[in-house]
């Protein structure tokens, strides 16, 4: 019996350090047919060269090269494009990730299990972390409602990254652009976009390792609370279309007290334009803004709360105050006299805004 075509696609930028890792985690997968396109998006770090080498000694490998850069979600769905007709599953490898050997020929045996499954995921490891957890045993299918409502009422989160998931190729051809380009959390939303009208798969292994390091992908926002904005957006836009009315309200309501809580917290601790612009941008893919008026009032709370407990306060402080100057002993010496000169200014305030 011929194996399924399964398209892996890598669209990479300037990932020299990470790329050959990758790239040999897909050659030495142990399901053998599947095609691999490398796409250069106008690397200049000798990324270009390393993936050229290897389609040039692996004729199932096709290498792209851009002539023109383009931004990270336009890229992958350049990329995405690219598969060929004959393939049935589709499975994207971030270039600082890489897959465990049985990733392909396990997704595809899910896969496998019935044609109404449009994706298919599994535990990963991201860093130290293994995450998936809380998915029900047993249960390698449900349908795409139950899945989408497991992950609306529990928060079980398992479409992990690009890197986790293996998408139904009909779905990626049939949709152009594949990720909507107008989201910030595209990937996730795109996860719950085809779970209105298809099944999911699950596989109870660890398939794929996320780096998390500086120079990773995911690098950049980290640090700006992505997870909790994404929850926001997602229990906001999918609640309605998976729950009922009266359940989606609740939930809606509970989810947006959370999220202010979170937003609250940070205000308090200052946080700088960066932060707040990825909020905006975000709250923006749901025709929203910033409520100030209940950030203000979650605010207010959460001052009490600290006032309340002092013991607990004052360790939180304790703790920012010891990971603020880890991080700053971290840094060359001409970049930490500067930042402890302003974490000892009498002018933070001026210095904040």
């Amino acid at each position: 019996m011929i194996q399924p075509l399964v398209s892996v696609v890598t669209p990479f930028h300037n990932t020299a350090h990470y790329l050959p890792q990758c790239i040999e985690s897909v050659l030495g997968q142990s399901y053998g047919r599947f095609e691999y396109i490398l796409v250069d998006n106008c690397s200049t770090d000798g990324s270009g060269e390393i993936a050229e080498d290897y389609a040039r000694r692996d004729s199932r490998i096709r290498f792209i090269k851009r002539s023109q850069l383009l931004a990270q979600v336009q890229n992958y769905n350049a990329a995405l494009a690219e598969i060929s007709g004959d393939s049935q599953y589709c499975k994207i490898v971030q270039a600082d990730d890489y897959i465990f050997p049985d990733c392909l020929r396990l997704m595809v045996q899910v896969f496998q299990q019935s044609a109404s499954i449009g994706l298919v995921s599994a535990y990963d490891l991201k860093a130290n972390a293994v995450r998936g957890s809380g998915f029900p045993h047993g249960k390698p299918v449900l349908t795409g409602r139950e899945m989408a409502r497991l992950h609306l009422r529990s928060g079980v989160f398992v479409f992990g990254s690009p890197t986790t998931v293996m998408y139904r190729s009909s779905l990626v051809r049939s949709q152009r652009p594949f990720y909507d380009e107008s989201l910030l959390h595209e990937d996730t939303e795109k996860c719950m976009q085809i779970l209105e009208n298809w099944d999911f798969g699950f596989v109870y292994q660890v398939l794929s390792f996320l780096r998390v390091d500086d120079q990773s992908i995911s690098a950049a926002s980290r640090t700006l609370q992505p997870v909790h904005l994404d929850r926001y957006i997602i229990v906001q836009r999918y609640a309605p279309v998976f729950l009922d009315a009266a359940e989606a309200a609740a939930l809606k309501k509970q989810t947006k007290c959370y999220y202010y809580d979170v937003l609250a917290a940070e205000a308090l601790r200052f946080r700088g334009r960066d932060f707040w612009q990825y909020h905006r941008a975000g709250l923006k893919t749901l025709n929203e803004s910033i409520n100030w008026a209940y950030l203000a009032r979650r605010a207010v709370r959460h001052v009490l709360g600290m006032i309340a407990n002092p013991g607990r306060t004052v360790m939180r402080l304790v703790r920012f105050i010891k990971n603020r100057f880890s991080k700053v002993s971290a840094q060359p010496a001409d970049i930490r006299r500067r930042t402890t000169n302003v974490l000892t200014s009498s002018d933070c305030s001026e210095r904040r805004a």
